[in-house]
């Protein structure tokens, strides 16, 4: 299985990041589970404990899902070159998914956000309300640079590679999500958050990175790696422990991309219109927007209230006046 991976991979011409979502599949899960293994023995089962250890080690269903996908490339690949009759995978179904709408339970009440902003350690502190009061991703939060800022708004052009902080990086800062290396996203900023980051600017500095001023990148150079969201958890977690925002059984009781969850919902409580919220999150299209945080436009539900009122009981001066 190991050698028919990398003769998989070497057979197919992708970019830089997909290539390294499926070396990452390969090497931190295909291999250790089944590489010594031959290709006709794989079975069932074999892959149904594959998906399980992924999810068991808390990958997201859509993530599982992704992985999956790559294996049954793979292996319907072997097929078709009859180095196996049948794939394993086909008797493995998609883990099912819970619709895409946001559970207002996952998303922090405004006590919560000032209790893990208190909480982070300093250097680390701006990244709450980055993502909390302009919705953004932690990766985009961490990229940061000086020339992001503009008068009242963010332009934000690029994220931290999630290789940074390895060796072998080549860049350490990638295009947005569902962006080009040449497009960028205009977030509006409130006042406190422009304060909070030229506090930050006055007390960090920032430092040269790959060309641009960095505001997250260690602060003597050659010590300390580049922080990237996988080693950011380390000091979220630090702070949501700290701040008391734990589950029973003292996790976490949010996830960075939380603090994304009360933009959103902050910001349509206010009646600013679903469509803007949608562009200043990034999101790929509206629908993506509507399906995860419509439920939570509260003028929504009035409309509703109102309007079947009338459709099925209108008030008497309206009834007499028809």
């Amino acid at each position: 299985m190991r050698k028919w991976a990398e003769e998989w991979l070497a057979q197919h011409q992708v970019n830089e990041s997909t290539r390294r979502n499926y070396q990452g599949f390969i090497s931190n899960h295909l291999v250790p589970a089944l590489g010594a293994r031959t290709l006709a023995s794989v079975t069932i089962p074999d892959v149904k404990k594959l998906q399980t250890a992924m999810v068991n080690g808390g990958l997201a269903a859509s993530t599982v899902n992704d992985r999956m996908n790559i294996l049954r490339a793979m292996m319907a690949t072997a097929v078709k070159e009859r180095r196996i009759y049948e794939s394993p995978c086909d008797g493995v179904p998609p883990i099912k998914m819970a619709g895409a709408a946001v559970d207002p339970d996952e998303i922090p009440t405004l006590t919560e956000v000032y209790a893990i902003a208190a909480a982070m350690s300093d250097q680390y502190r701006l990244t709450v309300w980055l993502q909390a009061g302009a919705g953004l991703r932690i990766s985009e939060a961490l990229g940061l640079t000086s020339d992001c800022q503009r008068e009242g708004f963010l332009r934000l052009r690029r994220q931290i590679s999630a290789k940074a902080n390895q060796g072998d990086c080549v860049t350490r800062f990638v295009p947005l999500k569902h962006r080009t290396a040449d497009e960028y996203r205009d977030v509006p900023t409130p006042t406190f958050l422009d304060r909070e980051i030229g506090n930050h600017l006055k007390r960090w500095g920032t430092v040269e990175v790959d060309g641009v001023e960095a505001l997250f990148a260690p602060r003597e150079r050659g010590k300390g790696k580049m922080p990237t969201a996988s080693t950011y958890g380390y000091h979220w977690r630090k702070a949501c422990a700290a701040a008391g925002v734990v589950t029973p059984d003292k996790k976490p009781k949010y996830t960075p991309h939380s603090l994304r969850h009360f933009f959103a919902s902050a910001a349509l409580a206010n009646s600013v219109p679903i469509h803007e919220v949608s562009r200043w999150l990034g999101h790929r299209n509206i629908k993506t927007t509507v399906d995860t945080y419509g439920h939570l436009v509260p003028e929504a539900w009035d409309r509703c209230r109102d309007g079947m009122q009338q459709a099925l009981r209108p008030s008497p001066v309206l009834a007499v006046a028809a």
